[in-house]
């Protein structure tokens, strides 16, 4: 297969063009990735320069740019999206042009050619669950996002599952919960937990961190959109979860646990505006209908990705 995947240099982008790779050493990709603050160059560095790989530096919402990328591939595969909830609350604009407006762009490529569209969603598009609720979101769960990051983000889903419906385009979508492992960017908490615990510096945790995330480490999660890539049918969406549903102050505990360092580090600031309760997803699709299921445990995938960023640090 030759696949474009978009936002390769991002946290899941890098780790899946490594996952694919390695599982797939025949296969080609093409790489367009904007490079913005969030890109990690260095993540695919031993890969730079092989016939098989090949970055383009650019915008999906560039016709342009996406028109000549997508020639002669197989598939695409849409990472590329703006992430980080505070900084869409602060200004959305390049949300709305990244993850609506790029993937417009990207289907519109796609139908023209006729090529294989899978889109990269998250479990924020479907709301928040209280925190003592048992339930978990489904494939057929209503849409519900409450910040502009996850408005953005299922307004590309609907767009998405709209060229499957109208021109038969053969698009696959999986919303995926929270993701953790090597090379994610340094705002997200996981990895600012880790490297505050091992300087010694204090882990800012919004409110109480009583807020409940579902969260997979991210090879489990390139495993599964590897199995949806070639054995999904057409037009379904697949959510995919380890189960893992954490508080968030029990997983910096953890972090600190494990590190060796006392839990004073932890310092609690003002909760993030109209702040997410509570996300869980129901992965029985996708383990009855295409076999997957998760490889890693979350002290298994913890102690991985601290093991990362230890080494990263001592470079």
């Amino acid at each position: 297969m030759r696949l474009l995947v978009t936002g390769g240099l991002g946290f899941i982008g890098v780790n899946f063009i490594r996952h694919w790779f390695s599982g797939n050493p025949d296969d080609s990709i093409v790489n367009i990735d904007k490079m913005t603050y969030a890109a990690n160059a260095d993540g695919l560095s031993d890969i730079e320069g092989k016939h098989d790989y090949e970055l383009v530096k650019g915008d999906i919402s560039d016709p342009d740019v996406v028109g000549k990328a997508v020639r002669d591939v197989d598939a695409i595969v849409n990472f590329a999206a703006e992430t980080h909830v505070d900084r869409a609350i602060q200004d959305s604009r390049e949300f709305i042009r990244s993850n609506i407006v790029g993937t417009y762009v990207l289907l519109e490529a796609a139908r023209k050619n006729g090529t294989r569209f899978h889109q990269i969603s998250t479990d924020e598009v479907y709301g928040s669950l209280g925190l003592g609720s048992k339930d978990r979101f489904t494939e057929t769960s209503r849409y519900d996002p409450r910040n502009p990051y996850s408005a953005s983000k299922a307004a590309a889903d609907h767009l998405a599952r709209s060229y499957s419906n109208t021109y038969g385009l053969p698009v696959t979508i999986s919303n995926c919960s929270n993701n953790f492992g090597p090379y994610q960017n340094m705002e997200k908490l996981i990895p600012k937990a880790i490297m505050n615990a091992m300087r010694s510096t204090s882990i800012p945790v919004y409110g109480e961190g009583l807020q409940m995330r579902d969260w997979i480490y991210v090879e489990d999660h390139c495993s599964a959109i590897e199995n949806i890539l070639k054995k999904g049918n057409h037009g379904e969406t697949y959510l995919v979860s380890a189960g893992n549903v954490k508080r968030n102050i029990d997983v910096v505990k953890e972090i600190l646990g494990i590190l060796g360092r006392s839990e004073d580090l932890i310092k609690f600031v003002p909760d993030r505006p109209g702040h997410d309760a509570k996300y869980a997803l129901d992965s029985s699709k996708i383990a009855r209908e295409l076999g997957w299921k998760p490889a890693y445990g979350f002290e298994e995938g913890m102690k991985r990705t601290i093991e990362f960023y230890t080494k990263a640090q001592a470079k």
